[in-house]
């Protein structure tokens, strides 16, 4: 696949009107369809929906890119977990349609929320969260707090699978057994992986989480957040995992000083987290999921590399994912200390 066709439509234009009078609304077509930038994933499309009325809305249709990550949810799974997070009062698009087989691959719709999502410019531009970002990213705790009162005994998610060990275990467990087979070896972050297994917290609990929580993965517009979005990856594991995710330097964008998603301060999302939640957060165990981040992260960018390197979807953005690697690897050696040339942060303790 070109780059040029991967921004035509992949869909027979009849049976997609089909199925939207069907979901949507009688007499509903699509008038245009954009491809929408992000989603390194999966394909979002912008579509523009004309009722029979003359009324004009627009909608986001989420479907399957040419290639995949693993670990990658489903899109039957993903609009289950925006129907769950939606009831639970987090801030998501609203889930309109469950895709069936019409357009020859998974797919389903949702609300078009508005607002700017791009991390570049959500971190340096104050005016997008009000000059004052400790009081977004306290927000942002909020709301990351409130998908975590999610439980493992959610019916509605029986098809997320359940955990046969600690969340720590169980990452370390993933990430070690890709590196495993991986065609080239990488000795920092194979160390990365032994200081987790010897660090890992000893208290965890299992609740939803969306385990790929960052600056980037959610709209603002007027200060506001609008959506959280991308809930591939969500899964049961610590809500710590999200925490640590959230603040790890690599999701900063430059923005280290401001060591909440690089907009606001760590104490400011800590206070919105726990003031939700009712559950304080132990700076030991952060630590860790921060290490954790960037071991995962490495992870996903070699897989994304491998997906254009496999010849199953041309795209320069994929290739080059994996040049980010070296610098995640030398951020573990400094967090974990392996660095001779660089003092490694102190492991916080509360």
């Amino acid at each position: 696949m070109s780059n040029a066709t991967r921004h035509e439509p992949c869909w027979d234009s009849s049976s997609l009107n089909e199925f939207l009078q069907r979901q949507i609304a009688p007499g509903v077509v699509v008038a245009n369809a954009k491809r929408l930038s992000g989603g390194a994933i999966q394909e979002n499309w912008c579509l523009t929906l004309r009722h029979d009325d003359g009324h004009s809305e627009e909608v986001v249709l989420r479907c399957n890119a040419a290639s995949h990550v693993s670990e990658s949810r489903s899109r039957a799974e993903e609009y289950h977990l925006l129907c769950v997070a939606d009831a639970a009062g987090v801030t998501v698009a609203k889930p309109l349609a469950l895709g069936d087989d019409c357009l020859g691959r998974d797919f389903f719709i949702m609300a078009k929320a508005a607002g700017i999502g791009a991390a570049h410019r959500l971190v340096r531009d104050p005016r997008l969260h009000g000059n004052n970002g400790d009081q977004f990213v306290e927000n942002i705790g909020r709301e990351i707090a409130r998908l975590h009162k999610i439980a493992a005994n959610e019916p509605l998610l029986k098809f997320l699978p359940t955990l046969t060990d600690t969340p720590s275990a169980v990452g370390i467990a993933q990430c070690r057994a890709y590196l495993a087979q991986h065609h080239q070896s990488h000795p920092a972050l194979q160390w990365a992986l032994r200081w987790l297994v010897q660090n890992q917290p000893k208290q965890q609990r299992v609740s939803l989480c969306h385990r790929d929580f960052r600056t980037g993965n959610f709209l603002v517009e007027a200060t506001q957040l609008t959506a959280i979005l991308d809930w591939e990856f969500a899964a049961w594991s610590d809500p710590m995992e999200d925490i640590g995710w959230f603040c790890a330097r690599c999701w900063r964008f430059g923005e280290d000083a401001r060591e909440a998603g690089g907009i606001g301060s760590r104490e400011a999302f800590y206070r919105g987290y726990e003031g939700e939640s009712g559950h304080s957060i132990n700076a030991q165990s952060v630590y860790f999921w921060e290490v954790y981040a960037h071991v995962r992260w490495a992870v996903i960018a070699l897989q994304q590399a491998e997906r254009m390197l496999s010849g199953t979807e041309s795209s320069l953005e994929l290739g080059l994912t994996a040049h980010v690697v070296p610098e995640l690897e030398l951020e573990l050696l400094r967090m974990t200390g392996a660095s001779p040339t660089a003092l490694a942060r102190p492991i916080p303790h509360n």
